[in-house]
């Protein structure tokens, strides 16, 4: 029915803790999981529960993998996609009661969902979740998503013990818009580096040619067209852009690119893994986001010291990058905030008017550089931990 990757945990008296999510693949929630698990072994006995068995992390040594739907086969039929639904809680179900778990943890709505299920059933399990995106931006896309969760996710979320997410905005959201009425709070992303080493050099000098790095899934809401539109209106022999990632805009972009006479200035460099290798290859970072659950990747980008542009999205980037401190910017202008620049969304103009000012003001970019290093430091993996763990224990 399901499988298991066992690595022989000794059985003791730390709590089973079950980690629901859909997969384990390249996601911004999934790098989270396999931060936290570092930590989390030491102190409960782990076992990951993914829906589909697509898998890009190493599971932690003591760590144990269940996959509840590895026959999964990509499908638009909505009876089998309910169908599968079924399956999934079933599933979970039996696993909750032949594996003694006293607290399951999940994250990303429809395991949420679940884990709501499950706290009306198990009235000794404690049951934890995390939303990662801002649901009122993010369901919008689709016409039937918004109505089904007007329902569900009062109806199910509201059963477990209590909620984080990594933004104050997802939580007000949910509590405006979807009636969430358990205890909410925020626990921003982890990151895990050296805080004895910056990668970027001490000293950063003028450039001829602007480096700019952009990582992130080519979707809608990532609008990476932003970035090509502003350096339309650059002088192109200034500026060099490298996108990182992958996905279904991936050829729309190719073609934006050759409409813009960008295609000697802008390379598309596909996936990669280590991201931070690559990011300090380049002079800043650009995200160019309509919306956010928490950014991973401009935390990845300050950790290493590279200056950063970001589009004043909900949510992460001001809370970021500003201290959550409120901005006003007029269009096709820029705000230097306390860690980075920040433009409203999709202002290409905006966008390009900052690029210019990074590429003269070298001075500008060692500050944002230093400061946001030094941001990244707070958001250091064992500080987050013990945050989580808090929240699972107490």
């Amino acid at each position: 029915m399901y499988f298991y990757n066992s690595q022989n945990i000794s059985m003791n008296k730390k709590p089973n803790l079950s980690i629901l999510t859909i997969d384990y693949g390249a996601g911004g929630a999934e790098r989270v999981i396999s931060l936290l698990m570092k930590h989390l072994k030491d102190d409960f006995n782990i076992t990951l529960v993914i829906f589909y068995n697509v898998v890009h992390y190493e599971l932690p040594e003591g760590v144990e993998m269940v996959v509840l739907l590895p026959e999964k086969k990509n499908t638009k039929k909505l009876y089998i996609k309910i169908y599968d639904s079924f399956k999934l809680i079933f599933r979970y179900n039996k696993f909750i009661k032949e594996n003694n778990i006293d607290i399951s943890f999940a994250l990303l709505a429809q395991p949420n969902i679940i884990n709501g299920m499950m706290a009306m059933k198990y009235k000794h399990l404690k049951t934890l979740i995390s939303e990662r995106c801002y649901p009122s931006i993010v369901y919008k896309y689709n016409k039937f998503s918004m109505p089904l969760t007007k329902i569900l996710i009062p109806m199910f979320y509201n059963r477990n013990k209590a909620l984080f997410s990594n933004s104050v905005y997802i939580n007000q959201d949910l509590k405006d818009n979807f009636k969430v009425k358990i205890p909410m709070s925020v626990i921003y992303n982890p990151i895990e580096f050296d805080n004895n080493r910056k990668v970027i050099p001490e000293s950063i000098i003028a450039t001829d040619v602007l480096k700019i790095v952009n990582v992130a899934t080519m979707e809608p809401r990532k609008n990476q067209k932003l970035i090509l539109d502003a350096l339309r209106q650059l002088p192109k022999g200034d500026y060099y852009l490298t996108y990182y990632g992958m996905g279904h805009l991936y050829d729309d972009l190719l073609r934006h690119r050759e409409a813009s006479g960008l295609n000697e200035h802008v390379n598309f460099a596909g996936k990669v893994t280590n991201i931070q290798n690559y990011l300090v290859q380049n002079d800043c970072f650009v995200l160019s986001s309509e919306t956010e659950g928490f950014p991973n990747v401009l935390l990845e980008a300050l950790s290493v010291g590279l200056p950063s542009i970001s589009t004043n999205c909900l949510s992460g980037p001001l809370e970021l990058l500003n201290d959550n401190d409120p901005v006003n910017i007029a269009n096709g202008e820029f705000y230097q905030a306390k860690y980075g620049i920040l433009i409203n969304e999709g202002d290409d103009e905006g966008l390009a008017n900052a690029l210019n000012f990074f590429r003269t003001h070298p001075e500008v970019r060692q500050h944002y550089s230093k400061v946001g290093f030094e941001r990244a430091k707070t958001y250091s993996l064992p500080e987050i931990y013990k945050q989580v763990k808090d929240l699972l224990i107490n």
